[in-house]
């Protein structure tokens, strides 16, 4: 038994029907395009997560700074 029950026998039939269905040029063209379009889900993805850690840096590093300086609200009023 394959994977949910189907049989390697049952994956096979479908396989030869996609390929009559859709031939082997456009089966090819489909898989280059999903194939493009994984890569550029991943690129945009790890863009992301590049400019939420230097966003996160300049967060902590500024901090700091801002913790040294006294605020109004932390003072005593006279």
């Amino acid at each position: 038994m394959g994977a949910g029950g189907i049989s390697i026998w049952q994956l096979l039939i479908i396989l030869v029907i996609v390929v009559l269905l859709f031939g082997t040029k456009r089966l090819k063209s489909i898989g280059s395009d999903l194939g493009s379009a994984v890569k550029g889900f991943r690129s945009a993805m790890s863009q992301q997560e590049s400019a939420e850690e230097v966003e996160a840096k300049r967060d902590d590093s500024a901090s700091p700074s801002e913790s040294a300086k006294p605020r109004s609200e932390d003072r005593p009023h006279v």
